[in-house]
């Protein structure tokens, strides 16, 4: 079979595209044929050795995949032939708080789903909402989740209340979408004017371009009352404006801390003081969330945002395209 392998890191040049012999499942495992893939931020930082987590060298990159099951162990029980699935980025993580006994990821520290077929354990997949196509379904592990569990963490925001998104990645546009089915009105923060007709389609209520309005934070508080949440993805660029923009006694939830040159997020004092925003950070989350979020997605019949798709032979053309950071949702591979 076909299989991307990252045997160095720093360079895209780096990732491999192998012959490999086709893996057998073990007792509690399951065969996938891999129809789809998806890129996410740490899939970059992966490549280029910026990642805070060592991957493994020769890893198969890539959280998000979506499959078909082909083949299953003798023991598995959660899974049968025909059964359409995708991984769970933090694998040993099933529910519960985080702790270092299971921070394994996929397409990190174990096997990702940049193949022909992946193999996983039973209890590191669940299944897909039938309503989606293999591109689509393939979006959700990892930036998917994160706007979730950025929604339904620590406190849900109420029906009417603000929620604040930034830029229009794969994580700020599901956040939009989800803060709509939770009955939020959302406010929309772009580089690029241009973009705000299609943050308006999604449902945006609100949208701010930061190149006409960089000093956007009060604008934001003035025309909401306060955002009640932001989605914080944008970093040390935007985390001031945000914090201005913020309620009294709102939630931002810190997504990106760091800027590609190592810039670390600074809080004003002077604005800080005067509030009583929490701040809270968050990473992806478990599989009960996986398991939740794809749900709601079943029952609203929610389609993911896709920006462009490449062929499988095409990889290293869809890692540059997301690179480049002009996207709008989600950049999708194809299956083999």
């Amino acid at each position: 079979m076909q299989s991307y392998r990252l045997e160095e890191f720093g360079d895209i040049g780096k990732l491999v595209a192998r012959e490999v012999p086709m893996p057998e499942p073990g007792a509690n495992q399951i065969l996938v044929r891999v129809r789809a893939t998806s890129l996410n931020r740490r899939d970059t930082m992966i490549l280029n050795g910026t990642y805070p987590l060592a991957p493994r060298t020769g890893t198969v990159p890539l959280s998000d995949g979506a499959g078909e099951v082909v083949a299953v162990g003798d023991d598995v029980t959660r899974f049968a032939v025909g059964d359409r699935v995708t991984g769970s980025y933090f694998a040993r993580w099933i529910d519960g708080r985080m702790h270092p006994g299971i921070i394994d990821q996929l397409g990190c520290t174990l096997d990702g789903m940049l193949s022909e077929y992946a193999l996983l354990d039973e209890q590191w997949a669940v299944r897909l909402p039938d309503h989606l196509s293999w591109q689509e379904a393939a979006t959700f592990t990892c930036a998917g989740l994160t706007a979730w569990s950025a929604l339904t963490g620590a406190e849900i925001p109420k029906p009417g209340q603000w929620v604040l998104v930034i830029g229009s990645g794969g994580v700020a546009l599901f956040a939009l979408q989800f803060a709509k089915l939770m009955g939020c009105r959302v406010a929309a923060v772009t580089s690029r004017a241009e973009k705000a007709d299609r943050l308006r389609a999604l449902g945006a209520d609100l949208v701010v371009a930061s190149a006409e309005t960089p000093e956007w934070g009060m604008n934001l508080r003035e025309a909401t009352g306060g955002i009640d949440l932001v989605v914080e993805t944008g970093g040390p660029a935007t985390f001031p404006q945000s914090l201005i923009a913020s309620a009294l006694y709102g939630r931002i939830v810190l997504l990106t801390v760091q800027d590609k040159n190592g810039k670390s997020i600074e809080i004003q004092g002077a604005v800080y003081q005067c509030s009583l925003v929490t701040i809270g950070r968050l990473f992806v989350g478990s599989r009960g969330g996986l398991e939740a979020m794809l749900a709601a997605v079943a029952t609203h019949r929610l389609k993911p945002v896709i920006d462009k798709v490449f062929p499988f032979a095409k990889t290293r053309e869809a890692y540059r395209y997301f690179e480049q950071g002009d996207v709008f949702g989600k950049v999708v591979i194809d299956g083999a």
